[in-house]
């Protein structure tokens, strides 16, 4: 997808919240979003928004000198873990774990930082188990699992890395091989090897970086090493908006995991605001 018109207050608003995460001194705020508008300025409108939301954020932490996230990313990967023996339990005594830790999975990615400011765990969790998914691929997903012994998957965010971690362990239960994928340096609350590790996931499968600080997934911007792993995989699991915006190809199985959190996917997909999503490609 590329960017629309109404992205344009979007890349404002989440330089905002970056901001106040990361410095409650106005005049550097005013600073660094006055800076921030050249980015926003030079957006290229043939790509995926993620491309500038990349360069905004690569500026807001070269001006701060730090990640802004940082202390948010391991207050919600406390939280999460803090309800991931009861979310556990929960998988373990459905009739179809597999599906019920997807959909747990998919309501992980309301963490998520770079739009909101604060955000309904319990809420989104009680949706997430109980109402339709507004795509629902999962009868296909099935069928590739069973041609795919081992599964690349994309991570998104802190605290929802413990989701993930719980659909991690279920695929592991059916005997797959899982590559967990995290960012090779921060970026809004993605996840890093320090939220793996924060979140346990390092002590269950193998985590990789993929050599980039994009937003989602941008192919041509990370390592060697990640894109070997990448067309090698017969599987992709992505989860994320930014997954979805980036990471687009013909000729590879990828099934992405997320919830529509701007109006923009919402209405390149067709489907209203804060939609659930299992989609196959």
């Amino acid at each position: 997808m590329k960017v629309h018109l109404d992205c344009f207050p979007c890349f404002l608003k989440q330089s905002l919240i970056a901001l106040r995460f990361g410095t409650k001194e106005r005049e550097t705020q005013e600073r660094i979003v006055k800076a921030v508008l050249e980015d926003i300025l030079n957006t290229d409108t043939e790509k995926p928004p993620a491309h500038a939301t990349t360069f905004i954020h690569r500026r807001i932490r070269g001006l701060l000198q730090k990640d802004p996230f940082q202390g948010i990313k391991s207050e919600y990967n406390r939280i999460s873990l803090g309800i991931y023996p009861s979310l556990k339990k929960i998988v373990l005594e459905s009739p179809d774990p597999l599906k019920t830790a997807a959909r747990l999975a998919i309501a992980g990615n309301v963490i998520d930082f770079g739009i909101f400011t604060s955000v309904d765990i319990e809420g989104t969790i009680e949706r997430a188990l109980h109402a339709p998914l507004a795509v629902d691929d999962y009868q296909s997903f099935l069928s590739a699992l069973s041609d795919a012994d081992e599964i690349l998957y994309l991570l998104d965010n802190a605290g929802e890395i413990v989701f993930d971690r719980i659909f991690i362990e279920t695929l592991q239960s059916l005997g797959k091989t899982i590559i967990a994928v995290v960012k090779g340096s921060p970026v809004i609350n993605d996840c890093t090897r320090e939220d793996a590790r924060e979140a346990h996931l390092t002590e269950v499968c193998e985590v990789v970086d993929n050599g980039s600080d994009a937003v989602g997934t941008i192919l041509e911007w990370t390592s060697d090493d990640f894109l070997r792993r990448y067309r090698q995989a017969r599987l992709v699991i992505s989860k994320g908006q930014g997954n979805f915006e980036t990471l687009s190809d013909p000729h590879k199985t990828v099934f992405y995991l997320f919830q529509s959190k701007c109006d923009v996917v919402s209405k390149e997909l067709g489907l209203s605001l804060g939609s659930m999503i299992l989609m196959g490609s």
